[in-house]
């Protein structure tokens, strides 16, 4: 297999497949009060929309990941791809909030199998020095289908209701899968022939369910227990990796290796500090400034369009200047964003908005691709795979953690209230609350991000 002429392929497959799952997510958080509005859930429920997709795929990410080091990873990748498609066309003509939770856990497997491919995939395609560029490529588009999400999802909500949002994926879904057929060359299975460790998929995956149920169901006693099991499934989890000859997680990749650790760190904590924003604020702009979502929706576009345009120039610096340094400035910057975002109340002006979106999505720009070049240039090839799905599992993971902080919040102000203007006045302090505790997570970023030490 020739990886010159898988280049272009590679890279087109991976961009797309980086842009389709932001833009799902971001569409979906304009499209909350609608969907709240039409089922009658309460925030908490509500909140499980998101958190469902994110919890699927952050119990699938590091058993694909292994299965696509082992089967191939471009096969994973278009089963992946196939199963994401046929979720978005259930998930639009879902009867129910409980029919749609189930086929977003549905879209959350079949983006798992993407996540963790993609990335490895141009890992093994693009050799060292090109690969910072393209990796700044596919993180900017990314960052592209956060910025179109906001906006195109608003004025779908808005026009054709928020089904259209999930129809919208179909198409984008059909080509992506015609492309990995007729256009990938080959396969990247590097650990062909080793074993599976089912028995570790399954503890992995029962302790993130107990802990973030437990989360949801906070602050009653049986969530409090829920939590302690799962925290202490993840320590079985772990302990039974070290001792298996083929596991899902080579916990291997963490020993002695202080920038594959740190890094890795970093990126959970930067996704738990960050990712609830979106959430918040598209509640925030349309239940308490009153814009409708097509309106909300281009506000918000502010974030990721500073985050598309500084992603590739942020990944060029790291090919040629030590990832960590500009990653450490992007978390710096992040804290800053957030920090800010902690005084927004019902008179805040739009301008002030604007500018706290574009300083933060400039700080996740600096942070990510820098991020990524630093993790998967610290193992060997034959861990691409594992590495990008370790990473994802980061993402993902601080992602889910912090919508289980979301919905812990949600629960111990609001309980099962719904979004009314009785209840503004708890949400306010809710969203408050959730932006105190990602300042402070993002600040300790900044030191497990200099930790790491110099990348090479």
């Amino acid at each position: 297999m020739d990886n010159t002429t898988n280049k272009r392929p590679a890279l087109l497959v991976a961009t797309l497949v980086s842009f389709i799952t932001p833009f799902m997510g971001s569409s979906i958080n304009i499209a909350l009060p609608s969907i709240a509005k039409e089922f009658s859930m309460d925030a908490v429920l509500l909140s499980w929309v998101t958190t469902s997709f994110l919890l699927a795929t952050a119990v699938s990410l590091v058993p694909f990941g292994r299965i696509a080091d082992i089967q191939g990873r471009k096969r994973v990748l278009k089963y992946g791809t196939i199963i994401y498609t046929i979720a978005s066309l259930l998930s639009a003509i879902s009867p129910s909030a409980t029919a749609l939770i189930s086929f977003r856990v549905l879209q959350g497997i079949g983006g798992a199998m993407i996540y963790c491919t993609g990335i490895a995939i141009l890992t093994s395609v693009f050799p060292m020095g090109e690969r910072g560029k393209a990796l700044g490529i596919s993180v900017a588009a990314t960052y592209v289908g956060l910025s179109l999400g906001p906006p195109l999802g608003g004025l779908l909500t808005q026009y054709f209701g928020w089904r259209s949002i999930f129809l919208a994926n179909v198409p984008l879904g059909i080509i992506t899968i015609a492309l990995i057929f007729w256009k990938l060359k080959g396969e990247w299975a590097e650990a062909k022939g080793a074993k599976f460790d089912f028995t570790g998929s399954i503890i992995y995956g029962l302790a993130l369910i107990a802990v973030m149920y437990g989360l949801s169901i906070m602050p009653a006693i049986s969530g409090v227990w829920l939590i302690v099991i799962g925290i202490s499934g993840i320590l079985i989890f772990i302990k039974w990796e070290m001792r298996q000859e083929s596991p899902i997680l080579n916990i291997n990749l963490f020993k002695d290796n202080t920038v594959f650790t740190f890094s890795n760190l970093t990126a959970l904590i930067h996704y738990a500090a960050t990712y609830a924003v979106f959430f918040f604020l598209s509640l925030y702009l349309q239940y308490i400034k009153g814009f409708n979502p097509g309106y909300a929706g281009i506000i918000l576009i502010s974030q990721p369009v500073a985050m598309a345009v500084l992603s590739p120039v942020a990944g060029r610096l790291s090919d040629r200047l030590d990832p960590r340094s500009v990653a450490s400035i992007g978390m710096a910057l992040t804290t800053v964003g957030l920090i800010l975002l902690i005084f927004l109340n019902e008179s805040t002006s739009l301008g002030f908005i604007i500018a706290i979106l574009v300083l933060t999505g400039t700080g996740c720009a600096a942070f990510s691709s820098p991020n990524i070049n630093a993790v998967m240039s610290s193992v060997d090839k034959n861990s691409y795979g594992v590495a990008s799905a370790i990473l994802a599992t980061m993402r993902q993971s601080g992602q889910m953690l912090s919508m289980g902080i979301t919905m812990l919040i949600l629960a111990i102000y609001m309980g099962r209230l719904q979004i009314t203007p009785e209840s503004y006045q708890l949400f306010l302090k809710s969203m408050q609350t959730a932006f105190i505790i990602s300042a402070v997570l993002c600040f300790c970023g900044i030191f497990t991000s200099l930790a790491r030490g110099k990348t090479r």
